[in-house]
Parts: C-alpha cells; structure tokens; sequence
C-alpha cells in the first residue's frame, strides 16, 4: 500500500430495485429526496469519488437527474460485495486511474455520517489492512440476545475474530441480565472497506461454513485468513428495510431538520 496521504479512495454504493420486503426502495422519498440521492450526497461529504452501482435503468436515470455518478452493474450479483467487485474495475476504466480502497456504503442508510466513512479510511493508514469495518459498543440496558444484529469478538489489535448473531463469549458465573455490565460487546454495523485486490480475491472464495452456519459473509473471510480492522462508532443509523422503516426515517429527518 502506497502512502496514507496517496491512497485512492472510492465509494460505492450498490442498489437493487427488487427487494422481497420493500421494492424501490433507493427511490423512496424521504423529505423531498430519494434515498438513494440522500446516501449519496452524505457519502460524497467524506469522498471525492463517489458512484452508484446498479442492475435497474430507474436507478440509473435518477442518479443522473440529481448529477450523481452511477454505474450499470450485471443483475446476476449475489450480494453488494460482488456488485462492488464489478463496479470498482467499470470505475478503474472511466476515470484511468487505479482505485486502492472501495468503500462499500449501504443504499438503506439515508442518516450515514461522514465521520462514519473517515473511520473506515483511516483503517488503511495501517498497511497490514485489508478490510475494514464499524463496531458499535453496546448499552448496558441494550438486548444482546437479537439474532438480527449481529455481534463481533475481536483481538487486542482492533481485528475482528468472529462474527455470531449469538453472544459470545458466554459469561459464567453470571445471570444473562448482568452479562452487558461484566464484558464489552460490539454491535457490527454492516459499512466495509476493502483494498481492491482484496476485494476481487474475497468474491472469488466459496462460501464456508461458518458463513453459512450464520449467515454472514465476513466469516467466510476470516476463515480464509483475511484480517478484519475495525473502527468504533457511536452512532448507528437507521437501515430502511421495510415500508414502516421508512416511516420512521422521515421521522428522524424532521427532528434533524
């Protein structure tokens, strides 16, 4: 890795318009934007290069119509890592410059903070990184025991070791009701970043069994011996998954206003 202050950034951001819970939803309003122009211009706060990555022509011309970049990805990608994958070589092309860190930003968090993303990147003033991630550490009074968000263990380092949508470790000696005020648990908030070539090796791997056991995809990584660099946050925005989340994404909006 070159020097910190050479490093190429870029941000991505993939977005489906089909989705089982919530179709369109990069295109919901949400005070008088699309979502999707609200991501990208809080992710453009922190990066210089900032793109959309998608399968859908609606997509695409909205993100034209509010001058953002954007970028016509296959519709046959799994996840938004591959999404990612495909994105940052289209990217490498148009530009004719070498991308060194991709940022994968979620298209469902409107409310991400530039700080959030600033994180992620200094992760890279470390050479040994290779990806990176955000941890939130929990509230005393916060349910550890959700299996819908996960958790994440890591080494004396800051690298994540495991991901588990159990609580681990296990407390002993200790009521379940205690364990949040014996030990410090992180939260994982889904934001990567990824050195290119990392991020092209990774979508190659087959999935591994702790990543299917929990249906996480960073455990496959770390099975497959990539490190995991985490950054601590305090804040946690709102993913809009669902019609009702929106809801209370444009009541969160009216409080920020």
């Amino acid at each position: 890795m070159k020097d910190f202050s050479k490093i190429c950034f870029a941000g991505v951001i993939p977005a489906r318009y089909a989705s089982s819970r919530f179709a369109g939803k990069p295109l919901a309003i949400i005070g008088n934007k699309p979502m999707i122009q609200r991501v990208y211009e809080q992710a453009s706060k922190a990066l210089n290069k900032v793109y959309v990555a998608t399968d859908d022509e609606r997509i695409y011309k909205c993100v034209e119509n509010f001058g953002g970049k954007v970028i016509i990805t296959s519709s046959h990608h799994l996840s938004g890592t591959d999404r990612c994958s495909e994105a940052v070589t289209k990217i490498e092309d148009e530009i004719g410059e070498k991308i060194d860190v991709v940022i994968n930003i979620q298209g469902d968090e409107p409310f991400i903070k530039p700080e959030q993303i600033t994180a992620l990147m200094n992760c890279f003033a470390n050479e040994d990184a290779e990806i990176a991630t955000l941890i939130r550490k929990t509230e005393t009074d916060e349910n550890l025991f959700n299996p819908n968000q996960p958790k994440v263990v890591i080494n004396s380092k800051g690298e994540a070791i495991y991901f588990s949508r159990s609580v681990i470790p296990f407390i002993r000696d200790f009521d379940m009701t205690e364990w949040s005020k014996k030990h410090n648990f992180f939260k994982h908030i889904g934001l990567y970043a990824y050195k290119t070539k990392t991020l092209s090796e990774i979508t190659k791997l087959p999935r591994s069994p702790l990543e299917i056991a929990e249906s996480l995809e960073q455990n496959r990584w770390i099975e497959n011996g990539y490190k995991i660099m985490t950054a601590i946050t305090d804040w946690e925005s709102i993913g809009i998954d669902t019609p009702e989340d929106l809801e209370k994404a444009k009541l969160m909006l009216l409080k920020t206003d």
